[in-house]
């Protein structure tokens, strides 16, 4: 199938892909990813209501949790049309506008999840190193800024995005590999010049999710130091297993992230199913993934959510 393209009335439709498979197995490929959604949208929202619900959790880890739950709800959400439209009810095409706002809200929800687990990084930074002071010095004022600050900062990077693409003329099969849009597909689809676009997208990358994965190595190098210099074992242990669920978030967000950014530069055009198992991976995995670590690891946030559900 080729995509519709009349430069008169300026409308560019795209076709998105999915898995290969024939129609009769479309539906039976849309149940995980729906047990998915499903998971996703429950967990974050039980974690979201059990936070406000309850003022003995109304402390900085758990309020981080919480901002994490709602980037990861944001995710679901913008991804849901497209994936469960095609393989629920075939619907492959989009328009270029709709392409550009789910694409915008997708990197966008990206760069401040990566600002979110800086900010957790943060949190168990500050926790090991000078527990006295962990509240004060992390008050609930101070993590609203801190909340503020990582969504404008991913609204400024991420929204010249769309206007970016929005100038180009699109004369090509428009025939993107994912199930949804991004701006290093789309802006490949282009029949002008990408530099700009590329070079930016490229800086994009290397000021949020660089930078960001950089200061989140650091923070563990001082919280290392930290532990070590601590002489009682059983109390380096205590220190490093509350660091656990955010380091499994860290690496179901940056791996698969990282890999698909890299296929996207090198590797184009080869290995086009791993290329879109990794798509789906970095997308659907951590909201689905997440709320499940952080409620099995903390043992105060799992109690609050049983009791819960037994009143």
């Amino acid at each position: 199938m080729s995509a519709v393209n009349d430069t008169k009335l300026k409308t560019v439709i795209f076709l998105l892909s999915g898995l290969p498979s024939h129609g009769d197995t479309h539906l039976w490929i849309s149940i995980p990813f729906c047990f998915m959604y499903v998971i996703s949208i429950i967990g974050n929202s039980v974690i979201l209501f059990t936070v406000k619900r309850d003022p003995s959790l109304n402390e900085p880890m758990y309020i981080f949790i919480s901002m994490l739950a709602v980037t990861d709800l944001g995710l679901s959400i913008t991804t849901i049309p497209t994936i469960l439209g095609i393989y629920l009810f075939n619907s492959r095409e989009i328009s270029l506008n709709a392409c550009l706002a789910q694409l915008f809200f997708i990197h966008l929800l990206q760069c401040i999840e990566s600002s979110v687990l800086l900010l957790m990084a943060f949190d168990r930074f500050i926790a090991i190193h000078n527990p006295l002071r962990y509240s004060t010095i992390l008050t609930p004022p101070r993590i609203a800024k801190m909340g503020l600050v990582a969504v404008l900062r991913a609204m400024v990077i991420k929204l010249p995005l769309p206007f970016l693409l929005k100038r180009f003329q699109y004369c090509r099969a428009n025939v993107l590999s994912h199930s949804y849009c991004l701006h290093q597909e789309v802006m490949k689809m282009a029949c002008s010049d990408i530099t700009v676009n590329s070079i930016y997208g490229l800086f994009t990358k290397l000021i949020t999710m660089g930078l960001d994965s950089l200061l989140i190595f650091l923070s563990y190098v001082m919280i290392l130091k930290t532990v070590l210099s601590i002489a009682s074992y059983k109390e380096s242990l205590r220190a490093l297993n509350t660091c656990v669920s955010h380091f499994c978030t860290l690496l179901l967000f940056y791996t698969p992230e990282i890999s698909l950014s890299l296929i996207h530069r090198f590797g184009e055009g080869s290995f086009p199913l791993f290329q879109i198992l990794i798509g789906y991976i970095s997308l659907l995995l951590p909201p689905m993934i997440n709320p499940i670590v952080y409620s099995m690891k903390s043992k105060h946030l799992r109690v609050r959510i049983i009791r819960m559900f037994i009143k």
